[in-house]
Formats: structure tokens, C-alpha cells, sequence
């Protein structure tokens, strides 16, 4: 494929948002490793934001090209491609319409940086067109294509890492390790803390699609609706259709590091209550004053998963003002039978007889996974290399559980009651209701089969 021009990009990203691209076409993957010095083909997927930042990064690794970009809409391409052609000296591929990036038999992996609507989508998709594939965080918009971006990738054999950097920090891996290791003594909870500000949206009226925005594709798997500004680009994450609010977005990071410290999958329990509270001088559609904004998913939510063995993981998010617990505001606690931890990135402190401080040669410290790697993007391209998933800090598998747990517990809130959960199934026993929130209703062509 030759680089496209403007009119030829424009000319294929109509045929896309008009639903008519090249298919995935599913095949098996082989095992080879890529030589030490064999170029690595990426493309990145989504690149308004934080995909500005892969774009960076994957730029500076030995042994990487970024040859393609991919974003349905085309008004973002421009800083972005910038970086490309400035840090390597060549101009990438510009897609509107990620089933013709995947048709691109040059391309070795991709770099997800979408809505969280579309990261199963696309990672499945990779899969079965024989790319590997980083997605961010959360892995999932819902339990049950979590559970398939799993499956996709150990049936195409492919390498799948997940966002949640601090799995390849040097501190939290040290920090994990220690709790393993018995520092605290038996840990019978864990708290996730996501309490960040976030002020309101207000209200905009639904309105035209602006120009080089293909709506079509941006909603992809989700119901059609009309274009609203709070969608496009950073406020969908408060709305059900597209986004799983902060617990989702901040706050998978959190809860994923509790989850990793506890060291524990699915919970068999699950309770939360909240809400969308705190702001004032809010003004409707019509002008009216009122006490809420156009997002739809709670602000202020505080869930509970109780495991088999009794063992808690507690999850709080704040998005209004409020005070700190420890110290802490993004961050975590864990709670043994002998001290307790509390740590953010750039700190940590051990409380607890007689714990407080330890050095680090005193612990018979226990391995957590992954190759250690602390970049977290240069992991994922080394187990690339070398085709194995065990190598990875994030594997697809345990992106899954942390996003899972989000998922349910907004299930339960949304349901305003408590849920009890079969781990090994994925499944809430005997209660539809709960049942039909772990999928969402795809919206063809843009589907997750059952068998992927």
C-alpha cells in the first residue's frame, strides 16, 4: 500500500462511514519469534489524547516503526503524524476505518487508545487478523467481552498487553511483592482510592456531525444516536454507551493495583451505592438551574467485592471535594493481620509490628509476573519478540479481571442492590436482570462473535 494522499483518505473514510470496508479476514497465527533486529510494523488506533502519548512513545523504541494511524476522526491526525514524521523521518498511513488498517499485510501490531466502547472490538478484531495488540485501560467496556478479548487472543496466539502501566513500575512491583511475601500478614482487604475532580459537563443540544468526524464508525458497536458535543471527545466517559465512568477510567489503575496486592481474581459478593452529586448553578436545555448535568454515570461511588474466602476489596470514588485517606487521594491501602500499607506511585509506608521501614534486603521478597520491563510499552514490545504472553506485566487475562471488577460493581449500582457472582462462569446465578448488563447489544456490522 502506498501512503495515501488527502483525497484519497477522504474517498475511503466516506466508504467506512458508510459501513462498506474490507472484512477481518480470521486466521491462525504461527509462534515465530522476530529476530532481534527485525523491524516491528505498529499502528496506533484512536490518537486524540492519550494515543498522542503512544504515538511518542512507541517512536522512541529501537526496533519500532509506527507506520499507520487510525482514528474515524480525521480532524485529530494532524499532531500526531507530526511526531511520525519527525521522529522518524516518514510520514505514517492515515485510516479512518480500522477493518482497512487490519487489511494492511505490512502491519505487525496495533496500539488501541479508543473509547472504551471499542477496545474489545478492535483488540478481537487484531487478533483474528493476526496483529498483536496493547489496548488501554480498561481492557473491556463490559464482563463478557472481556472475557472473549481472552479468548481471542490465546486461540490466534497472540501477544495482548493492557494499560495499566503501574504493573511495570519498578515501586509497585517491589511494593506487591512485599505484601506477598507476608510484610503485613495476612491481607483481609484491600481499598482502591480514585478521588479526583472532576467538575460538571453541563448541556449541550444534539446537533450536526461536524465535518470529518465519521459518527458512523465513532459509534461503532453502540446504538445509533444523534451527535452530541459532550460525546466527542473526552465526555462520553460519564455516559453508559461508551464509557464505565471514573471507577472505569482513573480508576482502574487502583483498582487493578488492589486487586494485584489482595491476589485475587472474581468476587462472589458485590454491593455499591452513589450518585451523581455536588454541583451547583448547573443550567438545563431550557435554562432552568438544577442540581445535576448531562452525565450518566455516578460521580461519587463507593462498592464493596467480598471474595470466597471472606477477603475484601473496597473500591471509593470522589469526584467533588473531599479529604484524604493516609495521605492518599489516587492510590491504595491494604490491611493485614500484622500492619498495614499504604502507597502511591512515589511513595510508601509500611505500618505494623515490626514492619515500619524494612529494608528491602530483609524480605525474601516473591516474584509477581511479567519480565520486569519498566516501560511498560517496551514490555510489551519485547514479548512481541519473543512471543510469549508469560513475559508480559499486563496480560490481556489480568487487564480482564480488573476491568470485570469495574464492570460489576456499577452493575450493582445501577441495580441498587446487592449481587452474588459465580466467578468460574462469569455469570450472576438465577438473576437475568443482573445477566443482561455483563453484554451489550452490538450494533452490526460492528460485532464480537460468540465463537471468536
Amino acid at each position: 500500500m502506498k501512503t495515501m494522499n488527502r483525497r484519497e483518505f477522504l474517498k475511503r473514510g466516506a466508504r467506512g462511514a458508510a459501513g462498506v470496508a474490507v472484512g477481518v479476514t480470521a486466521i491462525r497465527a504461527g509462534k515465530s519469534a522476530f529476530a532481534a533486529n527485525d523491524q516491528i510494523n505498529v499502528a496506533v488506533v484512536g490518537v486524540h489524547g492519550q494515543g498522542r502519548s503512544h504515538v511518542g512513545q512507541l517512536c522512541e523504541i529501537d526496533g519500532v516503526r509506527v507506520i499507520a494511524l487510525c482514528d474515524p476522526d480525521e480532524r485529530v491526525f494532524g499532531p500526531p503524524a507530526a511526531t511520525v514524521k519527525e521522529k522518524q523521518g516518514a510520514e505514517p498511513k492515515l485510516y479512518v476505518d480500522i477493518r482497512d488498517l487490519l487489511a494492511d499485510k505490512n502491519l505487525d501490531a496495533i496500539s488501541i487508545a479508543t473509547t472504551n466502547h471499542w477496545h474489545a472490538l478492535a483488540t478481537v478484531w487484531a487478533c483474528q487478523a493476526g496483529k498483536d495488540v496493547y489496548v488501554e485501560k480498561p481492557a473491556s467496556w463490559c464482563v463478557w467481552e472481556g472475557r472473549k478479548m481472552v479468548e481471542a487472543a490465546r486461540k490466534y496466539e497472540r501477544i495482548v498487553q493492557v494499560g495499566t502501566q503501574s504493573r511495570s513500575s519498578g515501586n509497585w512491583r517491589d511494593a506487591i511483592a512485599r505484601l506477598h511475601a507476608g510484610e503485613i500478614g495476612k491481607v483481609y482487604m484491600a481499598r482502591g482510592l480514585c478521588y479526583k475532580r472532576r467538575d460538571s459537563i453541563g448541556f449541550k443540544p444534539n446537533e450536526e456531525t461536524p465535518k470529518g468526524l465519521h459518527y458512523d464508525l465513532w459509534l461503532g458497536p453502540a446504538a445509533l444516536r444523534p451527535y452530541n458535543g459532550n460525546l466527542v471527545h473526552y465526555n462520553w466517559h460519564w455516559f453508559w454507551d461508551f464509557g464505565n465512568g471514573d471507577m472505569g477510567n482513573q480508576g482502574v489503575h487502583q483498582m487493578d493495583i488492589a486487586r494485584w496486592g489482595l491476589n485475587k481474581g472474581l468476587p462472589v459478593k458485590i454491593t455499591a451505592a452513589g450518585g451523581r452529586f455536588g454541583y451547583v448553578d448547573v443550567k438545563d436545555l431550557q435554562g432552568n438551574l438544577v442540581d445535576r448535568d448531562q452525565g450518566e454515570t455516578p460521580n461519587t461511588e463507593i462498592c464493596a467485592f467480598t471474595y470466597e474466602d471472606g477477603a475484601l476489596l473496597v473500591f471509593e470514588t470522589r469526584g467533588r471535594f473531599t479529604n484524604d485517606e493516609d495521605g492518599q487521594k489516587v492510590g491504595n491501602l491494604w490491611y493485614g493481620s500484622e500492619g498495614y500499607m499504604t502507597g502511591t506511585e512515589a511513595k510508601f509506608g509500611f505500618e505494623g509490628k515490626p514492619y515500619r521501614g524494612r529494608p528491602r534486603e530483609e524480605v525474601e521478597l516473591v516474584p509477581v509476573g511479567g519480565s520486569g520491563e519498566g516501560n511498560h510499552f517496551k514490555n510489551w514490545i519485547n514479548a512481541v519478540r519473543s512471543r510469549r504472553a508469560e513475559d508480559l506485566n499486563a496480560d490481556v487475562l489480568e487487564g480482564h479481571l480488573s476491568a470485570a471488577l469495574c464492570h460489576l460493581g456499577n452493575i450493582a449500582y445501577r441495580l441498587g442492590r446487592s449481587l452474588v457472582f459465580d466467578p468460574k462462569t462469569e455469570t450472576f446465578p438465577s438473576d437475568a436482570e443482573a445477566n443482561k448488563l455483563l453484554k451489550r447489544d452490538y450494533r452490526p456490522p460492528f460485532v464480537i462473535a460468540e465463537n471468536v
